[in-house]
């Protein structure tokens, strides 16, 4: 079953969507549920076998510590998914807190150039 473009407008989706932004997920929130967990990994033991300090994992856990570039190198050795992907969570959730705490007051404050 396809749908039509000129029917896109007219479709109801009040039964799979709120409508209502969801929070920024953050990288803590992956490396634990979708990597740590699954691997009955604790920060203690992840942080050894990357040979970092354990508040740096416990840090990124609770969201109080960046994922920084040798953070994501490590990341990449342990668990084999890029350093890119890893910097790449990181620099999405900046952004969309960032978004959510500034973007009216950025588009307020700074004047637009016409291209």
């Amino acid at each position: 079953m396809s749908i039509n473009m000129d029917e896109l407008n007219n479709i109801d989706y009040s039964d799979v969507a709120t409508g209502e932004n969801l929070n920024p997920v953050s990288p803590g929130d992956i490396l634990l549920h979708d990597f740590m967990e699954p691997l009955s990994l604790s920060s203690n033991a992840l942080a050894r076998a990357m040979k970092v300090p354990t508040n740096r994992i416990t840090g990124i856990l609770n969201g109080t510590r960046n994922i920084t570039a040798d953070t994501a190198l490590r990341l990449q050795a342990a668990f084999g998914v890029s350093a890119s992907f890893w910097m790449g969570l990181q620099s999405r959730y900046n952004l969309e807190i960032a978004e959510a705490e500034l973007a009216e007051t950025i588009a307020a404050e700074v004047h637009r150039f016409a291209a």
